[in-house]
């Protein structure tokens, strides 16, 4: 760790662009609190990233899960000075009416229901500390709309509205931003475009621009609808 080292906690940290935002964190000398469902994936970051990091094997959108994790975290002292909601899931492509209420109600529990339970259990400590950065991960689909999308889309559009009314009720020297990572080829993206995705920057290629980016925001940028420059 360095002197200017941060507790930064990124949620969806097993793969894509969770999993390469921890390499580039803990290479730039901060400490990491990362969540995922993969039990194998969390205990092999574990491995390789071992104390003072810390990775919790849960899903986001269990509120009593997220609720025991961050009372475990916060009690070893480790309140966020920057959170990275990144963890979401993509629907397969169809028209909305042949998406099942099973797969709408999923889609928007990890993806909005998720970034909102670990910003009630997180947020209060670093209310205590008048200071800390929330981003709230959207998508250019969050501000745009394409067919066959429309579940994710709504998803995204919800967490544009709920972070900018969240940046309203933050205290100054706090910010809350919800950003746009752009077109990276991930796991969700092939489940859009197959092959496709190919022609985008990969999640470690994306990652060596986008955490300096997100390490440089501050209370300044509260309310502001980002966009990773790649």
């Amino acid at each position: 760790m360095t002197t200017d080292s941060r507790v930064v906690l990124v949620t969806g940290a097993t793969r894509g662009l969770g999993r390469a935002m921890v390499d580039r964190l803990v290479e730039a000398g901060h400490v990491v609190i990362g969540c995922g469902r993969n039990r194998k994936m969390i205990e092999a970051l574990r491995v390789h990233y071992p104390a003072p990091h810390r990775f919790g094997i849960l899903d986001v959108a269990s509120d009593c899960q997220v609720a025991e994790w961050a009372e475990s975290v916060l009690a070893a002292g480790m309140v966020p000075d920057l959170i990275l909601n990144n963890a979401a899931v993509m629907n397969d492509l169809k028209p909305l009416w042949e998406v099942t209420a099973q797969d709408m109600e999923r889609l928007l529990d990890v993806n909005v229901g998720g970034t909102v339970n670990i910003i009630r259990h997180f947020v209060p400590a670093m209310l205590a500390q008048k200071t800390g950065v929330i981003v709230n991960f959207s998508s250019g689909w969050g501000r745009s709309t394409a067919p066959e999308v429309a579940p994710y889309c709504a998803s995204k559009y919800a967490i544009e509205g709920l972070t900018k009314a969240l940046s309203q009720e933050l205290p100054e020297g706090m910010a809350a931003v919800a950003l746009n990572p752009g077109i990276i080829d991930t796991d969700m993206l092939r489940q859009c475009w197959a092959d496709g995705a190919s022609s985008y920057p990969n999640a470690d290629r994306w990652s060596h621009t986008a955490v300096p980016f997100l390490l440089n925001l501050h209370a300044r940028d509260n309310g502001v609808a980002a966009t990773v420059p790649l």
